[in-house]
């Protein structure tokens, strides 16, 4: 049976800081040539003599012969229309257009991020094109069933609107297909956007202030600056309509959105609006939830910053100033608050569903507006770091027999007790700490240039630790998928015959999963995670997982007519479907996958910041 007793705060261990770095540190194949030809010529002195002279200007003048040919970072296909290549005022003819795979050419800036890591392993690239295959799989089956409709359902082959009814996969899928370069598939998203998008807004009846930005509003703006608008030298597309179709309708729509936080006698927002006549209501119950008014702030900061109207951000940061004077528990905040009074509701914290990107944004949105560089915003990276300590303070735990490090729930408050329960949504944590550690450098960098504090590290170390209890929940399943919700066995808590079954995975034990949690919605919060600490870190392990995961999505959740679907139970095999392809697998699972396979210089971290919906915003580099 359960034995939910009042259990001892284990307090995060702090040793074991400083961990070994240098062990598997990347070096770029430049590096590994020019160290062997220095320890070369040291050895012994083969260029004293003339033939070895002569030998080491061919090597020289070959290398540069090479990164003169090389091809195009986009050039998989033979370039359209017969266009000639111009390298550094070369104008290269047929002969030299298509060179055998050679690494890809570089502008000098994305040249110094490949140094990085680069993607000139086929065995990535083909890894990564995969990915790339299974995007177009899900759209075309999206496509025949359900275009224009918010969610397909592929074993009823039809759609359904269960977001308020704007397309909220067509909008949701377009910077994917940007970033992988699908262009027919940009060309049909864009057409549609352009076509359909604001009379639907217009027309529409309830919808939820959270979803809707992060989802529509955040997917116009991706791809309002992906496809060149801000004056951004990206430009990942040229098909689709012009940039400022995407901004127009962006704006549309966030005007109507404005009434969640007009209509409030406080700065926290209703949570549900009606489009067509610009009016907002609260949810049944009158709360909003924390991490909804707290996760707007990315996409009407942009907003303001590329329409050159302040409304937008300007009523989203309130609600962050707002809860700034909150009374906090270590920085922990309660999943509920109410827009009457603007107070926390209840004592239920927790980094799952409510509770999640509350967290995410504070250090995102310090990011987005310049990090450091901006004095205006210190206080989101003070309740950030807080919050960071009350987490390790309060909620983190170890399992047992195994010992894996998760992030558990206080229901009633951290007078209540303990539960070890963990939402698939926390594993968003593992990518969020790393990035709010190393501002999105690479560790190596950000510890060569002395810029990690002893925070920093600290979470740095449970991001990793995390990361290892989320790759686990799917490695204990039958099916190799995660469940919706684990719980993780403790001294005080544990239950018999819940188990995931894989009978051969060493943490069987240490992890539980309840009936009714045993569902797999293609969540991307752990692919999220592994992209980001792939980037992060170099860890090559990373990569490995997320082709794991990427596989068993493959193994079950296709589906023969196109699509692909949530899962009923990822216990048994073979497991009993759900009838849904949430839209944030085309915009969220597959877009981390295939960035965590391919190449650091595409949508850099110190560049970029990914809403919670997975939509590459740039910062703001002051």
């Amino acid at each position: 049976g359960s034995d939910l007793s009042m259990s001892k705060s284990l307090p995060y261990s702090v040793k074991d800081v400083n961990y070994d770095n240098a062990k598997f540190r990347h070096r770029s194949p430049l590096k590994v040539l020019s160290q062997s030809m220095l320890t070369l010529s040291t050895k012994r002195n083969y260029a004293s003599c003339s033939t070895g002279k002569f030998l080491m200007l061919i090597l020289i003048f070959g290398i540069g012969c090479l990164l003169l040919i090389s091809k195009g970072p986009n050039d998989s296909a033979p370039n359209e229309k017969g266009k000639v290549t111009f390298v550094g005022g070369l104008r290269l003819g047929k002969l030299l257009r298509k060179p055998p795979r050679l690494p890809p050419r570089l502008s000098p800036d994305e040249g110094q991020l490949r140094a990085n890591g680069s993607n000139s392993d086929p065995k990535w690239a083909a890894r990564q094109q995969s990915v790339k295959d299974a995007f177009d799989y899900a759209w075309s089956g999206y496509r025949k069933y359900a275009m224009g409709y918010d969610e397909l359902m592929p074993i009823s082959q039809r759609g359904v609107d269960g977001l308020g009814g704007l397309g909220a996969t067509v909008v949701d899928a377009l910077d994917t297909a940007m970033i992988m370069g699908h262009d027919h598939i940009v060309s049909e998203a864009g057409a549609w956007v352009e076509a359909h998008l604001l009379e639907r807004i217009s027309q529409k009846d309830q919808v939820n202030l959270f979803e809707t930005t992060i989802r529509v509003l955040g997917g116009l703006l991706s791809a309002y600056h992906l496809s060149g608008g801000d004056n951004s030298t990206m430009n990942m597309t040229h098909n689709g309509p012009k940039p400022a179709v995407y901004l127009n309708v962006a704006k549309d729509l966030a005007d109507r959105l404005l009434s969640a936080f007009s209509s409030s006698p406080t700065p926290v927002p209703y949570s549900d609006v009606i489009l067509r006549d610009s009016t907002a209501h609260p949810a049944p119950g009158g709360m909003s939830s924390t991490a909804e008014v707290a996760s707007v702030q990315l996409e009407f900061n942009y907003l303001s910053a590329v329409s050159g109207d302040p409304k937008y951000s300007t009523e989203a940061m309130k609600v962050l100033a707002h809860i700034k004077t909150l009374p906090k528990t270590e920085g922990l905040v309660p999943i509920y608050i109410s827009p009457q009074s603007g107070e926390f509701v209840g004592e239920n914290i927790r980094l799952g569903s409510r509770g999640d990107s509350y967290y995410e944004y504070l250090i995102k949105v310090w990011l987005q507006q310049g990090g450091k560089l901006n004095s205006n915003f210190t206080y989101l990276h003070d309740m950030y770091t807080v919050a960071m300590k009350g987490v390790r303070h309060l909620l983190v735990r170890k399992s047992i027999p195994k010992g894996l490090v998760f992030v558990g729930e206080l229901p009633y408050g951290s007078k209540g007790e303990f539960s070890p329960k963990m939402d698939h949504l926390v594993c968003f944590l593992p990518g969020t700490l790393a990035l709010g550690a190393t501002k999105g450098l690479t560790k190596e960098k950000a510890l060569a240039e002395n810029l990690l504090s002893f925070e920093d590290l600290e979470n740095l170390k449970l991001a990793e630790e995390l990361a290892k209890a989320c790759f686990e929940m799917y490695e204990v399943t039958a099916t190799g998928l995660a469940p919706e919700i684990a719980y993780f066995h403790t001294e005080e808590y544990s239950e018999d015959g819940l188990e995931g079954g894989n009978k051969s995975s060493m943490y069987a034990k240490d992890i539980i999963i309840h009936q009714a949690d045993r569902h797999n919605l293609l969540r991307p919060e752990t692919v999220e995670s592994l992209f980001v600490l792939y980037r992060l870190t170099k860890d090559t392990k990373y990569r490995d997982q997320g082709w794991q995961i990427f596989e068993a999505f493959e193994k079950y959740t296709k589906v023969k007519t196109g699509g692909y679907t949530s899962l009923d139970d990822v216990t048994e095999v073979p497991p009993l479907r759900r009838d849904k392809m949430e839209t944030f697998f085309l915009g969220e699972t597959l877009k981390y996958l295939y960035l965590l396979f391919g190449d650091d210089s595409v949508i850099p971290l110190d560049k970029f910041v990914f809403n919670t919906e997975a939509h590459p915003l740039p910062i703001k580099h002051t």
